[in-house]
């Protein structure tokens, strides 16, 4: 079984319009098929809106690839209900919620961020089997996994 990996919208900019060489780990996952970018209408509806308010402009990001990589490689599906919220960390920051609850309502092994409210939940999304990790420790987790 392919494992779930779920990219926050920085995670996504840095791969697809900063061509960021910390995004290689997990866009090579991705490419190769060796995990299942899972993606729902409320991330999709996010990054859009970040590229519709222009904040990326200056980088010129080539937005048809942009798209076409992202209908190529992501994997939508409908949001599941959410499970029991008592046991769900909670992100400090609200807008950030929807990576927590996608990759845990689907059962992702990573979420891939930079996001410091996203990183403060790791300790208690990883006992409930989600690491959430920076694009650079990625690798060292994905070579983990891999190996076992």
């Amino acid at each position: 079984m392919i494992p779930n990996l779920v990219l926050d919208t920085n995670a996504v900019l840095d791969w697809l319009v900063f061509d960021n060489p910390g995004s290689q780990p997990f866009a090579g996952a991705i490419v190769s098929g060796n995990v299942r970018w899972i993606v729902n209408a409320a991330v999709r509806d996010e990054l859009a809106h970040v590229l519709s308010r222009g904040v990326v402009d200056h980088w010129q990001p080539d937005l048809p690839r942009l798209w076409h990589t992202w209908e190529r490689h992501a994997t939508p599906i409908e949001q599941p209900p959410q499970g029991s919220p008592q046991r769900r960390p909670q992100c400090t920051d609200a807008d950030d919620q929807k990576f927590l609850d996608l990759a845990l309502d689907t059962g992702a092994q990573w979420l891939v961020t930079r996001d410091r409210a996203l990183l403060k939940v790791a300790r208690r999304a990883r006992s409930l089997g989600l690491a959430i990790v920076t694009p650079e420790r990625f690798t060292l987790v994905e070579a983990t996994v891999t190996q076992a």
